[in-house]
């Protein structure tokens, strides 16, 4: 998201004796200035102490984040791309990498205005981190001291399944991140699989990835597969996890699951509705086929002792907690909301009697005000 900066002005870039057009970007919870001439040429404001570098068209510029403006190494930020493209920010090395999507001003080109009810912090940052041997994608947005990390269902991510919450959560009382789980969405590779341990993975990747980001505490908000992982993760990391929501999750797996699991194995049969954004995110081959290898891996967990995915950690779950359950859920049972509630020590349960299994999606403005009340 560009906003004008200076309107009507024209700076001039540290020590360079031109003139430049300037724009800031809104990353984080942080400011990057991008300048750029009537040459086309660009330059990148360092992340705190406004060191520059120029770089021409098609060229590559390297401004260490947050430091010196020394050349590439680890941290290091680049900035690429050709004059009138679009280009990309990109932390290389060991600590996050930051994507932004910037255009390039031209001569004459005007930086379109931020509308009456925009505001510091509204943008969504896209990026990847090393986490755990996988680069992790997530997405960013709002400056709020409270971090809400945003685990989706099946084959989701942040633009599948939060859009509501990413574009309508309070930007001033949460910094949202939601992110892609390995093997799903922009965290490939690797391609995604299905080990006994896969929730337990999900829940370790999770917590790190905040941990990674410097958050030194979150709240979870867990959709369907994200719910089993929140309800793994608060267990396990009980001094992490600030508070809990969840949703369309189950803690065990019956034979009436296995019968409706196995009748969501072919995507072809899925509403179109239902099946376009996951399909426009994986494309269909790796969609259906991946479709077919989580019905095979949530099916095994129904042959162990009580059909257990998590049932035995419930009791470790030491965090407020609130159970959002949709009464029209075709694909989780009321049953599986009841166990949880009872097991969750100090639970809520919160009914939604025309609710399905996306009732964060049908009904945004209802789920989050019950969210950030939740939250607060």
């Amino acid at each position: 998201m560009l906003l004008p900066w200076g309107r009507g002005k024209a700076k001039r870039a540290l020590g360079s004796g031109r003139k430049f057009r300037s724009t800031r970007v809104l990353s984080g919870n942080r400011v990057m200035g991008l300048r750029a001439a009537a040459s086309s040429r660009l330059l990148l404001v360092s992340w705190r102490r406004g060191v520059t570098r120029r770089c021409g068209a098609g060229l590559r510029l390297v401004s260490r984040l947050g430091g010196s403006g020394r050349s590439v190494g680890p941290g290091a930020c680049v900035l690429r791309g050709s004059a009138g493209s679009v280009t990309m920010v990109e932390e290389l090395g060991g600590r996050a990498l930051r994507r932004l999507l910037l255009s390039v001003l031209k001569p004459r080109n005007c930086v379109p205005r931020a509308g009456p009810a925009a505001a510091f912090g509204t943008s969504v940052t896209s990026a990847k981190v090393a986490v755990n041997g996988v680069n992790l994608h997530y997405q960013r947005t709002g400056e709020g001291e409270h971090a809400v990390l945003l685990l989706p269902g099946m084959l989701g991510n942040g633009e599948t399944d939060f859009g509501p919450q990413i574009k309508n959560l309070s930007k001033k009382l949460f910094t949202v991140v939601a992110w892609d789980p390995r093997g799903y969405g922009h965290s490939r590779p690797p391609d995604r699989d299905f080990p006994l341990d896969f929730f337990e993975r999900d829940a370790k990747d999770a917590v790190d990835l905040m941990k990674t980001l410097k958050f030194k505490k979150a709240s979870l908000l867990g959709w369907s597969d994200g719910g089993i992982t929140a309800l793994i993760a608060a267990a396990k990391y009980p001094s992490y996890v600030n508070k809990l929501v969840i949703w369309g999750a189950n803690a065990y797996v019956t034979e009436e699951d296995e019968t409706i699991y196995q009748g969501i194995r072919d995507v072809s049969k899925w509403s179109e509705r239902t099946r376009k954004p996951l399909e426009t995110l994986h494309g269909y081959d790796y969609f259906a086929k991946t479709c077919e290898k989580w019905v095979d891996g949530i099916i095994q967990f129904q042959h162990l002792p009580d059909g257990n995915i998590c049932r035995h950690l419930l009791p470790l779950v030491q965090c407020p907690t609130l159970i959002v359950h949709g009464e029209k859920d075709p694909l989780v049972p009321r049953f599986h909301a009841d166990f949880i509630h009872t097991h969750v020590r100090g639970s809520r349960l919160h009914l939604m009697p025309e609710g399905k299994h996306n009732l964060h999606l049908r009904f945004a403005n209802e789920f989050n005000k019950l969210v950030e009340d939740f939250l607060q």
